[in-house]
């Protein structure tokens, strides 16, 4: 079962420094990272930064599609008022089939802010304690949610993965 995940750091870069941690720790066999982005939101910008982290595992990887349309609906939608607000609603609803509902959305949403990031993993198996060991005291907040097989396959065949 891949498990979709949100870590929130207090600092800029604290999502890339536990990335980069993370890698290393996939080369150790502890973690399976199907995919990543980050988003950075520096202090005094209107809005966050993002990027999909691109050759992770290969087969696994979501398409920038998944990762643009769920950024749009987390940080930028805010932006462009309630006419398109109301539009892009329709593809918040969408996103629930997947496990990710409007709870998980305000949420992160209200976590990753102005001065923080935010890393967002799609993980396959983890050694849960030692990931945890290694990251102890970078991780401010983890917001989880979990997607079944079949989620997940819905998921992929939604942004046209195989």
């Amino acid at each position: 079962m891949a498990t979709l995940t949100v870590w929130k750091f207090d600092a800029v870069t604290g999502a890339n420094e536990a990335l980069t941690k993370l890698q290393g720790l996939q080369k150790q066999h502890l973690i399976e990272i199907a995919d990543a982005a980050i988003v950075e939101w520096p202090q005094g910008k209107k809005r966050p930064k993002t990027r999909q982290i691109a050759n992770l595992t290969g087969a696994g990887a979501l398409n920038g599609a998944f990762w643009g349309m769920l950024f749009g609906i987390l940080f930028f939608v805010p932006f462009f008022g309630l006419a398109v607000g109301a539009a892009i609603g329709a593809l918040a609803g969408h996103f629930s089939d997947y496990g990710i509902d409007d709870d998980f959305i305000k949420s992160v949403r209200d976590q990753i802010t102005e001065g923080t990031s935010g890393l967002f993993l799609l993980t396959e198996q983890v050694t849960l304690d030692k990931v945890e060991e290694e990251l102890k005291g970078q991780v401010g907040t983890l917001i989880k949610s979990n997607l079944t097989n079949e989620q997940e396959a819905k998921l992929r065949a939604g942004f046209g993965e195989d």
